[in-house]
């Protein structure tokens, strides 16, 4: 009952014109209040709380995730054109690719971390990060961290690219900008708000190209789960790694959802009810972690996410001139 009075707040004020002008997702705010209930109040109140807590954050999150391909039709994916779709490929396996190895080999960050700040800032931000955690069965506090860097450098190009379009230093036309900002922006909220700055169109374009990038998360998810599996392998005592079915789930809704067999309202009623829950299981994430294990990590995962951050806005800007 708790966390499902948290994710109303989170929702509600996602509505208000302050937070919305942010590009703050209900599943940000959602985290962040899990955060300050489990940090705050007596250990002992979240603790009667755990087996609802676990709940959310791991099972009530893939029943989410699947739901998520409402979102989406194929129909609107192949309306971008087919440089906008070889873009959003590019960005999604350059960064996943660069980010785990700098993270890895340059940084020295454990594979989890980086695999998880690479999917956040690859495909759509808070949501691949936990989507991704459910099959690398990460510790909270991990993916809390990488879940801030989503926050942090989505945010800051949600508010830089529109600046910098405005003041003509981003020489591209309306369409080559929405493909732009939709490319390299990390979550969809935030995608939302720096499209729409340049125009409806640009807004809408943006929004689409956003969405292809969020339909790479299932192979991104497969191909996660292939090279787990060949790396334990060789270890017979290891636990088996569980397919993400979930992510199978996901690509059926979204052929629901492009085959249009339910009326647009009932989409929308749905939509909204796996924003509540998704917010719920944020919600969890937050109420499990704390802050004092967050202190002690090493600060190479920001250092990994603004160098991805670098990479997006500058390889990203040369993708959209040659192909756009």
């Amino acid at each position: 009952m708790g966390l499902a009075v948290l994710a109303v707040c989170a929702m509600y004020l996602t509505m208000q014109p302050v937070v919305a002008g942010l590009g703050l997702s209900p599943l940000v705010i959602g985290l962040l209040a899990g955060l300050v209930v489990g940090n705050t109040l007596r250990r002992g109140w979240v603790s009667a709380y755990d087996p609802g807590i676990i709940f959310c954050a791991k099972g009530l999150l893939r029943i989410a995730i699947v739901f998520y391909g409402f979102r989406i039709t194929f129909q609107e994916v192949a309306s971008v054109g087919l440089s906008a779709v070889l873009i959003a490929v590019s960005v999604v396996a350059a960064i996943l690719s660069l980010g785990y190895l700098v993270g890895t080999r340059l940084l020295k960050l454990d594979r989890t971390t980086a695999l998880l700040t690479a999917a956040g800032s690859a495909i759509c931000g808070a949501a691949a990060v936990v989507a991704v955690e459910s099959v690398v069965r990460s510790v909270p506090q991990k993916t809390t961290a990488a879940l801030a860097t989503v926050v942090l450098f989505g945010t800051l190009g949600m508010l830089l690219y529109p600046l910098i379009y405005n003041a003509g230093w981003l020489p591209l036309d309306e369409h080559a900008y929405g493909v732009y900002v939709g490319a390299v922006v990390h979550e969809v909220a935030q995608v939302v708000v720096a499209g729409n700055a340049a125009g409806t169109a640009a807004g809408d374009t943006a929004v689409v190209v956003k969405m292809t990038r969020v339909l790479l998360l299932v192979p991104v998810l497969l191909g996660i789960v292939l090279l787990l599996r060949l790396r334990k392998g060789a270890d017979a005592g290891e636990a088996a790694i569980p397919v993400p079915w979930f992510a199978l789930g996901f690509l059926a809704m979204v052929g629901v959802n492009s085959a249009a067999w339910l009326p647009t309202e009932t989409v929308q009623h749905i939509v909204l009810a796996d924003t509540f829950i998704l917010t719920m299981a944020m919600t969890a994430l937050g109420l499990e972690t704390r802050l004092e294990h967050l202190r002690g990590m090493s600060s190479a995962t920001f250092v990994l996410a603004a160098f991805l951050f670098a990479v997006l806005s500058v390889a990203g800007y040369g993708l959209v001139v040659a192909l756009v």
